[in-house]
């Protein structure tokens, strides 16, 4: 993870580097006993990396009706064997108020993820999750072309600095670019807000794609007749066409019929 941390360039001011008690997170960010038990059993160590606020890094607060980006944390927790990270990542960002840049290690090695917030609409002082993004665990000691350019990427210096949400949609555009790279091949950044959201869709129309033609290659698979088969063969062919369709938007590409921006 300190591979990750010292990719961020953040000035030695904003650096906290202080041990997080799991207990703080139990009491905070388990709304039921199945997570208490995951986050007791699956946290080995929860770490409090930095603190990205305008007096640390010297990018402005912002504030609307929607957001209140007053603070990012960097954070990194330390994963048992066997653990339930998906769910206990999403339980570390509901559980911090403040939007966070979240570093995980596990015995496969490490990955990011980001969340943006806004406030809930019927609940004063209550923020709630708008849209999550994680990158798949990667061996720092052997990264692939598309993890170092990632690594490069995420330099304070490279993020924009307009205020602290349009920073942290640096990063979180940056976890989506490694995404679609694992996908594609090539990883690309861009500041365009176009390319960003039909990229963003396509990363989403993917994996509803792959959901669909993992059940439809189970159903195939179990097939008796076999025009019944056949059918299904069919389906899942146009679902690849539109999977290819997906990577290549993903790459840069547009279709009109496909643009959710």
């Amino acid at each position: 993870m300190y591979s990750i941390v010292d990719a961020l360039g953040l000035p030695p001011g904003a650096r906290v580097d202080a041990r997080v008690p799991k207990k703080l997170l139990v009491e905070q960010g388990a709304p039921t006993a199945a997570d208490k038990r995951a986050i007791q059993d699956g946290i080995d160590e929860l770490q409090w990396f930095a603190a990205c606020k305008p007096t640390t890094i010297g990018v402005p607060s912002f504030t609307d009706d929607t957001r209140e980006y007053l603070e990012i944390a960097v954070v990194g927790c330390v994963f048992r064997s066997g653990a339930k990270a998906a769910r206990i990542i999403e339980l570390i960002h509901r559980a911090i108020p403040y939007p966070v840049l979240l570093l995980t290690a596990d015995e496969r090695g490490v990955a990011t993820s980001a969340a943006h917030k806004r406030r809930a609409q019927n609940e004063a002082n209550k923020v709630v999750i708008d849209r999550i993004s994680a990158t798949a665990a990667f061996d720092q000691a052997r990264l692939s072309d598309n993890e170092k350019a990632f690594l490069d990427s995420l330099a304070l210096s490279e993020q924009p600095r307009r205020d602290l949400f349009s920073l942290y949609e640096g990063w979180f555009t940056k976890i989506e670019a490694l995404n679609a790279a694992q996908l594609t091949g090539s990883f690309s950044v861009s500041s365009d807000e176009k390319v960003i959201e039909r990229r963003r869709a396509a990363i989403d129309e993917f994996g509803r794609l792959l959901r669909e033609s993992t059940h439809l290659r189970s159903q195939a698979a179990k097939a008796r007749q076999i025009s019944h088969r056949v059918d299904l063969n069919q389906r899942i062919k146009s679902i690849e066409a539109a999977m290819d369709e997906a990577r290549r938007i993903m790459l840069g590409g547009s279709h009109e019929d496909f643009d959710h921006s």
